[in-house]
């Protein structure tokens, strides 16, 4: 007997749908789908394009303000800076492709984050990456680092968008499942601000830029799944990037959108053909036709399905402004680039396909873009709160606690990341003022004003496994607080939600509360969210153990400084100058880099986060910056105080000598290292005048001590503590780590 072939319903998991989705898909269909049907409703609803376990969460994000011209929605964010000015910017992940081919991987994360940025009308200017990786001494992790690292110089160096800043974390968790968020940003003025519709019945709907690969084929639906032993097998999932022909695709548009000739502009990213046009098709309530046979193709034999679900790079959709058709072709043909009308939009809200003159798909636009959604429920792992309550009072204090300073300096997420932004050309355009390791955030000069343009990428994992909401609230204020540093008021955030598989409820409750920290915090700051990516499924799976990352909601932001002149960095600019502490000292060692990397323990609490506090230290530091009391603050993060300190003095080859005072009971490992949150240290040459200045504000402070000398040295009177470290040795220890990494 011969046995039937597996239905279609059968074969639900191969294009991405539970049998449960695919029964509703049979139910909103009123029929069954075909197979390239189901494969376009599978790309659409995946976690990466549909967002069905985590929308239902956005709905407690703040997104509106006057300073948002553009929130959630779009291709990407944009705020208003003044003067007719807007930024666009937003943050993306390419995390699974980087996993399995990182130079591709990252490369094209560039690439696409760039296309969300001038589909916009926007200019890219800067580029930040974070990333993630596991065990520095891994094989496995070195290989990734240099594949990610020539990946993202590769990309930006050759379209000539500088990388400007980022940030770098090392911990097991990441060791099969690395993250590659990619935050771009870009400069337009208001009347150039696009959208990614489609305008009006009879519009036509033009292709522009590459051929139409096999490359990137099923890359949504491979992003939206766990990791394995076999993902080495889903290498054609990864994107091949061209950033010659994305310089050629990005002046096109741009050109094509000041010209006022196009009524519509989408990138072709996750799921390709399909998303870009379909999403269009959504906002403007309209249904489009498309024959498949004009797709421009590089390879023989493609088949509807690769064509739609393909995701070679640099390509875009443009729509026409009607009766400008013309223009726009003859506008695009001086670029060089592939340029063919492959349909028109109908009246009818359906998303149709034609190829070789019979219709291959005819789903309602309404259905791609509605994909199910879930809330589940969360539960908090027996296990991390078990961590989060660990008594660490007996946890001994070392006896040589310079010693503990070195190794913190050396250990790889710390260190210096000079290694690594030293491969990327960040003063490509001449707009970068500051640049990446001299302060807390980057800041791009907008060229005929007088004003900046500041950006940071922040988060601390460690803070955010053990209590999810506290730890995403703290990657908010850490951002402003690093914004405020270089003297920048800060505006919005997007964001990059990278965690584990959602089904399992321990994840979906880390999920959960994260986004209302998030939330929380912004409305507390006022930033509120204007986009971002959600990267679920980051695990690892070898025969029955999972493996997920630590929770890790990446947070993007931008902020604006009025008069570019009056910024800060943080290298201690010369001796005799005083140190003060805005803020208060450290009590506890709980949830602390110092804690996992010199006693091994993961565990403690995080540190209490006070927003209202923290709004008081950002506009106390904003404020010294502004009247010219300072040009030197640095953030206190992973490392606590200490590990501040020396970074300040390595960075401007200037030693210091600081006295602290410790809070009654507290252990004087927590006061050197501990992370509490809501504290920025500055230097001046006028201590009267800061010290007026901070009374006057109301915000706690400390007068640390003086810049000078050749040794950083701190003492603790009150606990008999007095460290000196030679000012070279501390250097040695925080300049080589990444560069033996990388070889």
């Amino acid at each position: 007997m011969t046995q039937a072939a597996p239905s279609l319903r059968d074969r639900a998991g191969t294009f991405g749908l539970s049998t449960d989705e695919y029964d509703l898909l049979v139910s909103r269909m009123g029929r069954e789908p075909n197979a390239l049907e189901a494969a376009i409703v599978g790309a659409m609803w995946s976690e990466h394009c549909g967002y069905k376990n985590s929308r239902p969460l956005f709905r407690h994000f703040p997104t509106t303000g006057p300073q948002v011209l553009q929130g959630p929605g779009e291709n990407a964010g944009v705020v208003d800076i003044g003067d007719g000015w807007g930024v666009a910017f937003k943050m993306e992940s390419h995390n699974h492709p980087s996993a399995v081919e990182p130079v591709q991987g990252a490369a094209t994360g560039v690439g696409g984050i760039l296309r969300d940025i001038f589909a916009m009308g926007a200019r890219p200017f800067a580029v930040l990456d974070s990333l993630r990786f596991g065990n520095p001494d891994s094989p496995r992790t070195r290989f990734l680092v240099n594949g990610v690292v020539e990946g993202i110089a590769h990309y930006g160096n050759a379209i000539g968008v500088p990388t400007v800043g980022g940030e770098v974390t090392f911990h097991p968790s990441y060791q099969e499942n690395p993250l590659v968020n990619v935050m771009a940003l870009g400069l337009l003025r208001h009347e150039d601000l696009a959208k990614g519709t489609m305008g009006e019945v009879g519009n036509t709907i033009v292709y522009v830029g590459s051929k139409t690969g096999r490359d990137g084929l099923g890359g949504a639906v491979f992003a939206s799944a766990d990791l394995s032993n076999a993902s080495q097998a889903d290498r054609p999932a990864v994107q091949v990037g061209d950033p010659f022909m994305e310089k050629l695709l990005l002046e096109a548009t741009l050109e094509a959108i000041q010209a006022g000739v196009v009524a519509g502009v989408q990138d072709m990213g996750a799921a390709g053909l399909v998303s870009s046009t379909c999403e269009m098709a959504y906002r403007a309530g309209l249904g489009i036709t498309m024959d498949l046979d004009l797709v421009p193709t590089r390879e023989e034999g493609m088949v509807p399905m690769e064509l739609c679900l393909s995701e070679s790079q640099e390509r875009m959709i443009l729509v026409p402004v009607p009766g400008k058709e013309q223009a726009l072709l003859d506008l695009l043909a001086k670029w060089e680039l592939d340029v063919v009308t492959i349909g028109q939009v109908e009246a009818h809200t359906n998303y149709r396909l034609t190829w070789r003159g019979e219709v291959v798909c005819d789903l309602p636009v309404d259905l791609l873009n509605e994909a199910p959604k879930y809330t589940r429920e969360g539960v908090e792992s027996d296990e991390i709160r078990a961590k989060r309550e660990q008594d660490l009072s007996a946890i001994p204090v070392p006896g040589d606690l310079g010693a503990v300073l070195s190794e913190l300096l050396s250990h790889p997420t710390i260190a210096s990341k000079r290694p690594i932004f030293e491969r990327f050309d960040h003063q490509v355009m001449t707009n970068t003022v500051v640049v990446p390791g001299a302060a807390d955030a980057a800041v791009m000069r907008v060229k005929g004003s007088d004003m900046g343009v500041a950006a940071t990428s922040d988060c601390n994992p460690r803070f955010v496994y053990l209590d999810p909401y506290t730890g995403a609230a703290a990657a908010v204020a850490e951002a402003a607080r690093n914004l405020a540093c270089v003297g920048a008021t800060p505006l919005a955030i997007t964001d990059n939600l990278n965690f584990g598989n959602p089904h399992r409820p321990e994840v979906y409750y880390q999920l959960e509360r994260a986004v209302h920290g998030i939330a929380d915090a912004c409305r507390a700051l006022n930033t509120p969210v204007t986009g971002g990516n959600v990267s679920l499924y980051n695990q690892y799976t070898e025969g029955d153990e999972r493996v997920a990352i630590h929770p890790t909601p990446t947070i993007g932001m931008v902020g604006v400084l009025p008069d570019i002149t009056k910024r800060a960095t943080m290298n201690l600019k010369g001796e005799r100058q005083t140190l003060f502490l805005i803020g208060e000292h450290a009590g506890t060692i709980g949830a602390s880099q110092y804690l996992e990397t010199i006693h091994g323990l993961e565990a403690g609490q995080v540190p209490a986060l006070d927003l209202a506090r923290e709004q008081a230290v950002i506009d106390a530091t904003l404020h010294l910056i502004r009247a010219g009391l300072t040009d030197t603050a640095h953030d206190c993060a992973e490392g606590g105080l200490a590990v501040a300190l020396a970074e300040m003095a390595i960075a401007g080859g200037t030693g210091l000598n600081v006295k602290l005072s410790a809070p009654e009971a507290a252990r004087p490992d927590a006061v050197l290292y501990g992370e509490a949150h809501g504290r920025v240290v500055v230097a001046t040459q006028d201590a009267a005048g800061v010290a007026a200045a901070l009374t006057t504000l109301g915000v706690p402070f400390t007068r640390l001590g003086t810049t000078g000398g050749t040794s950083v040295t701190i003492a603790i009177p009150d606990a008999h503590i007095h460290l000196s470290v030679n000012l070279a040795t501390l250097t040695q220890a925080y300049e080589e780590p990444l560069r033996e990494i990388l070889g």
